[in-house]
């Protein structure tokens, strides 16, 4: 079977061969490692992190290696994992070139857009012979992206405040994948610029003043619905709710159902009337 360079090629431009033998692989990310299983690969998996939860019943026989951050690097070079599925945002740098150092491939992946999962499906599929597994992948994608772009031109675009963090008070910019995910039905996170790429939230700043509503992300802090009040109290009033962050912020296999979800989540908002 032939394939392209650009299918091999990962988010640093590495160019990679299609996995020869039986792959051992270990992912240090989790909506990676349910992309593994999704792809039929559950069997190759050798490890993962503890924030590696889905799916839960197939990752219970799976080594835990650590966190995403703190990865236990011996534990790794026992598993003689073939390769070694890393993403920028989620791994520190430092750690992943020690791995480097033994084992023979890291994948890194650096998904910014849900178009992106397009690209990250592709690798895997010829990284390890799964192809037919990613076109059924992508046309999933496909056609909820197509749902999601049609409740966003059905309805007038509406500027969100959206909370990964409490004390202090965190959102996301527009550059993150939760940003492009929820602007995928409409949804403008605030502030419109930052350098930061989740910023600290100035409650008083001009900029957020222009927010219709507010979401608190159940993850990677689990906000529950003792903090809407307090929310709503700091936002000036505005609409609050609760928002699934696996499905704003997981690419991967979930890509698709978290597009759904969020196509979901829009219209009942609008029929509920909370437009601020």
């Amino acid at each position: 079977m032939n394939h392209t360079p650009t299918e091999l090629t990962d988010a640093l431009g590495t160019q990679h061969r299609p996995a020869s033998g039986e792959a051992r692989i270990v992912s240090l990310v989790p909506s990676l490692t349910e992309l593994v299983c999704d792809m039929g690969l559950a069997a190759n998996l050798v490890g993962r992190t503890g924030f590696c939860i889905h799916p839960r019943e197939t990752l219970r026989a799976v080594t835990k290696v650590g966190g995403t951050k703190d990865v236990k690097l011996d534990l790794v070079r026992e598993l003689a994992p073939t390769h070694l599925i890393v993403n920028i945002d989620e791994n520190r740098r430092e750690t992943v070139e020690e791995l480097a150092a033994f084992v023979p491939h890291v994948v890194v992946t650096h998904p910014c857009t849900p178009e992106d999962n397009f690209a990250l499906y592709r690798l895997f599929g010829a990284l390890f012979d799964r192809r037919a597994e990613a076109e059924r992948l992508a046309a999933e994608l496909a056609a909820a992206l197509t749902e999601a772009h049609a409740v966003a031109a059905a309805l007038p675009p509406e500027d969100v405040l959206y909370l990964i963090w409490r004390e202090p008070w965190m959102g996301v910019a527009r550059d993150t994948y939760i940003a492009a995910t929820l602007a995928a039905v409409g949804w403008r996170t605030l502030p419109a610029a930052s350098d930061a790429r989740y910023p600290q939230i100035d409650w008083q700043a001009p900029g957020l003043q222009a927010a219709a509503r507010v979401f608190a992300s159940t993850e990677p802090y689990r906000f529950a619905e003792r903090h809407l009040a307090e929310i709503r109290a700091l936002s000036g009033g505005r609409p609050a709710s609760l928002i699934d962050g696996e499905m704003t912020s997981w690419y991967g296999s979930r890509a698709a159902a978290g597009l759904r979800y969020l196509a979901d989540l829009r219209r009942k908002l609008v029929e509920a009337g909370t437009v601020r």
